[in-house]
């Protein structure tokens, strides 16, 4: 039954196609919007997001990480473990800190659980004494922007004072907020007193302490009511500088004598006593790291820092040099610009293929919803907080292809109508209204499809959920142009009036024509002849689809398709770091430092000499550019390189990194080298592969953890194995003698004698500008430098004199574990390693610790238990997070499609195309290169939705031509057919408009690539799949209907997914 004519100019529509005013004007309004919403959109390199983390941190300087375990971190971790909220508890003693992360469950407030952590551990009353009070906040990411280096053949005195002025001046300029000081170890003013002046005097450094404590005083005192007013009263003889210091009294005779503190010790205002130092390009350097905050742009810090450097350079003392480090800016600029011209040679290959099919007015109206759909998804985002981003852009790419489907569709059918004679207003009402139910809710679909990837967990998740954010805004607005916005056009479109730009477009003209004749031969000539063969053959031909897909699951599963998690981001900071054993001397780090830079000489020189990098920076006594305790020692010594932008050089950062590993000679006495050319933004989720390890006995446990280590050293695909357990340090324990109680002496005043000896009995703490000061009373360092040392320690005896402390403490040896990581209440162990150069894949690593490394182990050590961290652990939360949500997206599709069709069948044979795009994905991995991944799959999942709209359309269309009466076979045949130019057209454009990223060969968009690949391929393949496999389902139901007796036949036209026929 046919809709009456005066039922169809009803409508929005309608309305909208008959008011051409008010269709311009929703476009102005949506392109100026967007436009202006563009201005106002903050840039970056990845987006910035919160972890779901809760830190605790709790310094106890001079304690062992033993001691910490026992007087931090278990009362900590049993407070907190009963919050609401909290998912998973990992702890680390160090020395002189703990540190407790508090990781919460997907969508648990943060603030609140934040509050109640913070109510618990103030509630802790054994914290030991001289533990300092914990440091409670969500864990957030520092978004450094670019540095600054200060550097001359200059003591650090002189460098440190420069760097602070001008880290004041550069906060005083506008636009930045956040200025670091690193690379200068903490102030300290230390009090040093030789052991024969205690002894002399009868003193002890705890009581020098006090006098120093009592002495230095900055209190209010109240106020006085005068008859002029209030007079306020305090008492201010806080001591800032040495000086000061010297002439504090510690003891008066009454005879007037006094011993002041420069009489028995060296006062010295400088930092505090580590191995820590900066070089940068072989001079003493200090860095200033500059990081945004809100909605600053790297861009605008880093033109102010670079001009503010220039001011700089010239107003420095000679010997003092000024240079930038790690411009993010450069990175975000490199990137953008990338990204924007694959979007532009998407978006130009997208009109080139529109012209060719479609007729060029109809083929430009249907590109004018890809910027107006593009603008209306930068309004979006504004209210959405999103910025413009790697991850965005790339999602703008992504919907290249698809934004025009349904624009396609929609004038495709005006199309139709206007060829059996319809007038324009007529045929755009009806085209437009015909398809309003196919088309939304194909576009539903793909909304759908890509829905999942908002619950993936973790900082994956926090990244990537970006895209279908972006895509499902685009598709909405797409979906608004399609519908009220093109018909509108369509039917005020002249055609027959000839002009010039008609005789501009004539050869255009020619070219579609040519290829609509070409189409068209192709449909009656070959298609139509291949699907009627596969039609009477359809069993053999689901028999051959089923088999490739086998074929395909099968080789994914056996590994014989490598799949990595995350693919490497390769950046333009290289970076060496070494580990020597706790406790090394430095003379011995700086000679591992010199082979470092060694090996750096000969790979730049590989790589094309000295103009191929713009400095080089490097770190002893750390591992990184941190400040944090556990990033620091004598131990450590890192080497950095940057490189110049990947533009101006013919390699990445991850070749540079094979030539310096290469280069590297053996390192004898050196446990760990890592060396990593990888950007450190983006996501990670740890090393590739990664076991966690725990027992209830401790050497037990170490012992399996060398065990495990020894293994993997073994594996040749892996390279940097490192354990989280060492020996450490060799390590004291005393313990009180009989006699010495005897005497009066506890161990509490053993332990505060050999503490304030040698690491320091604390005074006082000033502030000095924006730093903190400790001042300390200690022995000087060459009183405190051997075992001797402390077996003369003198204690002091209550009853007075002294006694050495062999006479009163036995000491036994031992070794103190450096670290010490606890996870859910227990101790573990981590053992890891990277992959080495060549190796596409950890899973046959990954599968031979699952069959045969596990359980020897195990057998090895009773109680052991094992289990994959790192990689492996957020790929199977993201699988355990992403496998329900896409069942559940599977099921909403189901339901967008059965409701329209009426039937519970029939989007079965729909949906039948959806596990045909992994074999695409696959195909299109192999084809280029890529391994498959984390990202590959995000690609596949968001694929389902695309490859049900062309089975859609095309089942659509049969059920049509039954309806009107025709024989099932033939109206197969004749809606294949129909379709076959919109599903050719549509499947083109989405593979044609990620080309451009498939073909990148930019090592900066290479982590993008994968997903560009499994949705561009997939697309295609499906293309194939819809118009022979699909169709030949819709018969084989048929079939199975008559078999079981069932009607067979096919809604009426009332009934089918159209709006107003």
């Amino acid at each position: 039954m046919n809709t009456p004519a005066s039922e169809q100019e009803r409508g929005p529509i309608a309305w909208m196609a008959k008011n051409p005013v008010a269709a311009n004007l929703l476009m102005f309004v949506i392109l100026l919007g967007g436009l202006l919403a563009t201005l106002g959109l903050k840039q970056e390199v990845f987006p910035a997001f919160d972890l779901d983390l809760i830190s605790v941190s709790v310094p106890y300087p001079g304690a062992s990480p033993i001691e910490v375990e026992q007087g931090i971190l278990l009362a900590i971790e049993e407070a907190v473990l009963g919050v609401e909220g909290v998912k998973r508890v990992t702890s680390v003693a160090r020395e002189g800190s703990g540190s407790v992360s508090v990781e919460l469950l997907l969508g648990a407030e943060t603030d609140r659980v934040l509050a109640d952590v913070t109510n618990v551990v103030d509630r802790i009353t054994s914290f030991p004494a001289e533990a300092e009070r914990p440091t409670i906040a969500t864990a957030g990411r520092r978004q450094p922007v670019i540095s600054l280096i200060l550097s001359g053949d200059q003591d650090l005195e002189t460098l440190q004072p420069l760097a602070e002025s001008a880290r004041t001046e550069l906060l005083g300029l506008g636009g930045i907020t956040q200025v670091d000081v690193s690379g200068v170890r903490p102030l300290e003013i230390s009090i040093e007193v030789r052991s024969e002046d205690l002894e002399a005097y009868d003193l002890t450094l705890e009581q020098i302490a006090q006098q120093i404590r009592q002495a230095s005083v900055d209190l209010p005192g109240g106020g006085i009511e005068t008859a002029s007013g209030e007079v306020l009263v305090r008492v201010a003889d806080r001591r800032k500088r040495s000086e000061g210091f010297e002439d504090i009294v510690i003891r008066a005779e009454p005879n007037g004598a006094e011993l002041r503190v420069g009489d028995i010790a060296s006062v010295r205002d400088g930092f505090q006593d580590t191995d820590q130092s900066l070089f940068y390009n072989g001079q003493p350097a200090v860095q200033l790291i500059v990081s945004r905050v809100g909605n600053q742009t790297p861009t605008g810090i880093a033109t102010t820092v670079k001009a503010y450097s220039e001011d700089l350079a010239l107003r420095l003392p000679e010997q003092v040099s000024v240079s930038t480090w790690n411009d993010d800016s450069e990175t975000l600029r490199a990137r953008i610009d990338l990204l924007f011209r694959n979007a532009v040679l998407g978006l130009v290959l997208v009109l080139v293929l529109l012209g060719l099919f479609l007729d060029h007015g109809l083929a430009g109206w249907v590109a004018l919803g890809i910027p107006i759909s593009f603008f209306g998804a930068f309004l979006g985002m504004v209210p959405a907080d999103l910025s413009i981003n790697v991850i965005t852009l790339f999602a703008l790419i992504v919907t290249l292809g698809l934004v025009v489907d349904d624009a396609i569709v929609v004038g495709e059918n005006v199309h139709a109508y206007r060829s059996k004679g319809l007038a324009p207003m007529q045929a755009a009402i009806r085209g437009a209204r015909e398809m309003v139910v196919p088309v939304t809710f194909s576009v539903l679909t793909t909304m759908v499809a890509f829905a999942p990837l908002l619950f993936v967990p973790g900082v994956t998740g926090k990244i990537f959920r970006l895209i279908p954010l972006v895509v499902i805004a685009v598709l909405f607005f797409s979906l608004i142009e399609s519908f009220f916005i093109l018909p509108a056009h369509l039917a005020h479109r002249k055609e027959g009036s000839s002009g010039r730009f008609d005789r501009l477009f004539a050869p255009i003209d020619r070219v579609q024509g040519h290829v609509s004749g070409w189409l068209a031969s192709f449909i009656e000539g070959s298609y139509i002849p291949t699907l009627k063969r596969a039609l009477e053959a359809r069993y053999v031909t689901l028999a051959v689809a089923a088999a490739l897909l086998i074929l395909t699951m099968g080789a994914v599963g056996a590994g014989m398709v490598p799949f990595n998690f995350f693919p490497p981001i390769p950046g333009d900071v290289v970076s060496a770091s070494a580990r020597l054993p706790y406790g090394t001397n430095i003379a011995n780090t700086r000679a591992v430092q010199l082979e470092l830079e060694q090996s750096l000489d000969a790979a730049v020189e590989q790589a094309g000499g000295r103009d191929v990098i713009r400095g080089v920076m490097t770190r002893l006594g750390s591992a990184s550019g941190g400040q944090s305790a556990q990033s620091q020692g004598s131990h450590l010594v890192a080497v950095e390189v940057a490189l110049v932008p990947s533009g101006e050089r013919d390699f990445d950062a991850v070749d540079f990194e094979s030539w310096w590993r290469d280069a590297l000679p053996p390192l004898p006495g050196v446990e760990v080298v890592k060396i990593s050319g990888t950007s450190t933004q983006g996501p990670s989720a740890g090393s590739a592969v990664s076991v966690e390890l725990s027992h209830p006995d401790n050497e037990r446990l170490a012992e399996a953890s060398q065990v495990l280590a020894n293994k993997l050293r073994e594996v040749p695909s892996l390279v940097t194995v490192d354990k989280s357990y060492t020996d450490g340090k060799p390590q004291l324990d005393f313990k009180l003698r009989d006699e010495a109680r005897a005497w009066g002496l506890t161990s509490s005043d053993v332990a505060r004698t050999i503490r304030s000896s040698f690491f320091g009995a604390e005074a006082l703490r000033e502030q000095r500008g924006r730093n903190e000061i400790k001042v300390m009373v200690r022995l000087p360092e060459e009183q405190r430098s051997s075992e001797n040392d402390i077996e003369q320690l003198l204690v002091g005896l209550p009853q007075g004199g002294t006694v050495p402390l062999a006479y009163v403490a036995d000491v036994s040896r031992g070794r103190s574990p450096t670290e010490i990581t606890r996870e859910e209440g227990r101790r573990t162990v981590t053992v890891a390693g990277e992959l080495a150069p060549g190796a596409s894949s950890a899973r046959p690593v990954i599968a031979t610790l699952s069959r045969s490394i596990f359980p020897e182990l195990r057998e090895q050590f009773p109680g052991l238990e094992t289990r994959f961290s790192g990689q492996q652990q957020e790929l199977n939360e993201s699988l355990s997070s992403l496998g329900p949500m896409y069942l559940v997206a599977l099921l909403l599709m189901f339901s967008m499609i059965a409701i329209p069709f009426g039937s519970y069948l029939q989007p079965l044979v729909v949906m039948s195309a959806v596990p045909f795009g992994i074999v695409g994905a696959v195909l299109g991995h192999l084809i280029m290169g890529y391994e498959l991944s984390m990202v590959s799959g995000f690609g596949i999942i968001a694929l389902s939705g695309i490859v049900v709209n062309d089975s859609l359309v095309l089942v659509d269309s049969v059920n049509r031509f039954r309806a009107e009466g025709m024989d099932l076979f033939e109206a197969v045949v004749a809606g294949s057919a129909r379709r076959l130019r919109p599903i050719l057209l549509t499947s083109l454009t989405t593979f044609i408009g990620l080309a451009p990223m498939i073909l990148e060969q930019s090592s900066a968009a290479r982590f993008l690539v994968p997903m560009a690949i499994s949705l561009g391929f997939g697309a295609l393949f499906v293309t194939v799949i819809s118009l022979i496999v699909v169709p030949a389902l819709y018969m084989i139901l048929e079939d199975l209907k008559a078999w079981t007796g069932s009607a067979g036949s096919v809604p009426s036209r009332e009934r089918l997914p159209v709006g107003a026929d």
